[in-house]
């Protein structure tokens, strides 16, 4: 039997506890605002992850790579949406899927990328089905709800010989935020502002039976999703530092963290340094803009509970740099001796999760089982 003090460092871990109150929290969320939910399974890119989510009531998944939808279809789950406009070049890809009996849906934003979806299902006599993303927040990609290529992008697919399944849009701006009003006031946005895409195109004679719309602080959020059918969201399964200072979660709801042990110090500086740098935790120095930057992660106690006042200041490769966020501590070597094991919570939990093949999953009873996950794109 395995168990957290017999793990090589690094290592991801995750708290399956957490991880599954957080899977339970948005779910019973959705389900008391009526709607669908879609998670997003880039976070995670693991099967027994996402089988816990679908097993709580999620209905269907959404993907950021055709590598992913291959793969979770390979594992059993049919219902996909890939949420990334679709370069051309992969529609072949697509139309495989397809044909092997995954449901597979793909979303554009522009003429071009519409024109490129119909003139393939016309060659192919294939109805692949697509959904137009609104940007309602002007955050990164999509038509604005008014835009007037929405429903040309929409007649486009309609009448080409695809199937306009529906609208979809993120709210990623919401992550600039760190007050519950201003949290909620970009729900509503997202949802009014994709509401009024969706009934753009129906005026417009144009089906619209999707409205999806999430991202993790929106969905935790959101007091009115009225006109919604889904939302999607997909860091809430493990939360991370950014999640925690944006007001989402709790420190002690952070589900991942990296196991590592201290090897060496130098003490004029008040560093400890341990065995997780930058290809353990990433490059992801997403608190640095916020109200409180943790650098490169929280320093934690091998069981998880977070050391006040400590960091992992800097990172090498395969070094990290613990030290004390303000000041220097001069018995850093004392409190924190050679093969002292801790963990480090990560600022964005996608992008640490993406440096393992596997997590460590601590299981109820403290025995750990090794979750393999889709390495790469």
């Amino acid at each position: 039997m395995t168990r957290i003090p017999d793990l090589d460092t690094p290592a991801a871990v995750i708290d399956t506890r957490r991880m599954q109150h957080n899977i339970d929290r948005m779910q019973q969320r959705m389900d008391a605002l009526g709607v669908k939910f879609r998670p997003h399974v880039k976070t995670s890119k693991c099967v027994p992850v996402v089988q816990a989510q679908l097993a709580a009531g999620a209905q269907g998944i959404t993907v950021s790579t055709l590598k992913e939808a291959e793969q979770f279809f390979a594992a059993g789950i049919t219902d996909i949406l890939y949420a990334v406009c679709i370069a051309p070049a992969k529609l072949p890809q697509v139309l495989r899927l397809r044909r092997q009996g995954c449901d597979l849906k793909i979303i554009t934003d522009s003429v071009a990328g519409a024109q490129a979806i119909a003139a393939f299902c016309a060659a192919q006599k294939e109805a692949l089905e697509a959904w137009i993303e609104i940007d309602v927040d002007g955050h990164r990609s999509g038509i604005p709800p008014e835009g007037e290529a929405l429903l040309a992008v929409g007649r486009v697919l309609h009448e080409g010989g695809a199937r306009l399944g529906g609208v979809m849009a993120h709210a990623g701006s919401s992550y600039d935020c760190d007050e519950p009003e201003a949290l909620r006031r970009i729900a509503q946005q997202e949802r009014s502002g994709t509401v009024r895409a969706a009934e753009r195109l129906r005026q417009g004679g144009l089906p619209c039976p999707v409205v999806s719309v999430g991202s993790t602080p929106t969905a935790l959020s959101a007091v009115n999703l009225d006109g919604v059918t889904e939302v999607r969201a997909g860091v809430y399964v493990f939360f991370d530092l950014v999640m925690h200072n944006v007001g989402v979660c709790d420190l002690d709801e952070i589900a991942l963290s990296v196991l590592t042990t201290v090897i060496g110090h130098q003490e004029d500086k008040g560093w400890a340094i341990v065995d997780a740098g930058w290809m353990a935790m990433s490059r992801d120095r997403g608190t640095q803009k916020q109200k409180h930057d943790f650098a490169y992660g929280q320093v934690c106690t091998e069981g998880g509970e977070p050391i006040a006042g400590y960091v992992l200041g800097s990172a090498n490769q395969e070094h990290g740099i613990l030290c004390r966020a303000e000041g220097i501590d001069r018995e850093i070597a004392a409190r924190f001796p050679i093969g002292t094991r801790l963990r480090i919570y990560p600022n964005h939990a996608c992008a640490t999760a993406a440096q393992y093949p596997a997590y460590q999953a601590e299981l109820a009873g403290g025995e750990v089982a090794c979750w393999p996950r889709f390495y790469g794109w």
